[in-house]
């Protein structure tokens, strides 16, 4: 089974919310943990074929001239579904990153054998005191060193293997439990917030 240990955790940058609207991706930044250490990265602009809005310019940082010299979206996902091979992925927001990385995979005909997990989600349950769930919060409310430069695709991936790592660390402290699987924090997402200490109790007295 696999463990939520080994992952790949990933994070893209797009010119709008929604690839079903017409919106493309213009960076894809992913960090892979294996056995809770970062073991390499990935990470590339992409030239979309269509113009950056200035909100997503000021957003991200990401300009149109920057995007003009870098090589085509197809190009970089091919080589990015290459770097993700059979691993389980990881995204603040999974939902978002998914359509992206589904929408633009789809595109040139290939696909993916890992499952997602959404970090925002789970945090929610772990994290029930937080002032909020956004990945910059949650980083600052974990105490995890940063310097703030966020909406960037690598250093996003970056800050949520670090957050995602705390996240477990924190159930094998609060339950006493070692190699915790991948399909257990996908549940965990999945779970009411008033059921999780339960759910992993359950888990604790089951490796007893």
């Amino acid at each position: 089974m696999a463990n939520a240990d080994t992952v790949v955790i990933l994070d893209f940058e797009t010119t709008g919310l929604s690839p079903d609207m017409g919106d493309r991706a213009i960076e894809i930044g992913a960090v892979r943990l294996v056995n809770g250490e970062v073991t390499d990265s990935f990470q590339q602009l992409m030239n979309p074929g269509m113009r950056i809005s200035g909100f997503i310019e000021n957003y991200t940082g990401i300009s149109n001239a920057m995007v003009k010299k870098a090589p085509p979206c197809h190009e970089v996902m091919d080589a990015f579904a290459d770097y993700i091979g059979d691993d389980n992925l990881v995204a603040h927001n999974a939902s978002f990153d998914k359509r992206f990385l589904d929408a633009e995979l789809s595109m040139i005909s290939r696909d993916y054998k890992g499952q997602f997990a959404c970090s925002m989600l789970a945090a929610r349950r772990i994290f029930q005191d937080a002032p909020n769930h956004k990945l910059g919060t949650l980083v600052e409310y974990a105490h995890i060193p940063s310097d703030g430069a966020f909406h960037r695709a690598l250093y996003d991936s970056q800050m949520t293997a670090k957050l995602w790592m705390v996240m477990l660390e924190t159930i094998e402290q609060r339950y006493n439990l070692d190699n915790i699987p991948f399909k257990l924090l996908q549940k965990v997402a999945k779970t009411p917030k008033k059921a999780v200490n339960a759910l992993l109790e359950k888990c604790n007295n089951n490796t007893k």
